[in-house]
């Protein structure tokens, strides 16, 4: 089952973070990688953040 977009416009933001997150784990050249090879590894650290940013969101309210 392919994973379904649900706000399609985000896909701009998801690659912009998955290029960020790739530099700050020093994976050189991530601008040129193909951001489907980025996702495995770049994906978990990814998932951290956003829960990380939640947190923060939820704590704040």
């Amino acid at each position: 089952m392919a994973n379904k977009k649900v706000v399609p416009e985000a896909r701009a933001a998801l690659n912009q973070m998955k290029l960020e997150v790739a530099n700050e784990l020093g994976l050189s050249n991530s601008n040129n990688e193909d951001k489907g090879n980025l996702s495995g590894y770049v994906g978990g650290h990814m998932t951290k953040k956003l829960v990380e940013m939640a947190k923060k969101q939820m704590i704040e309210k």
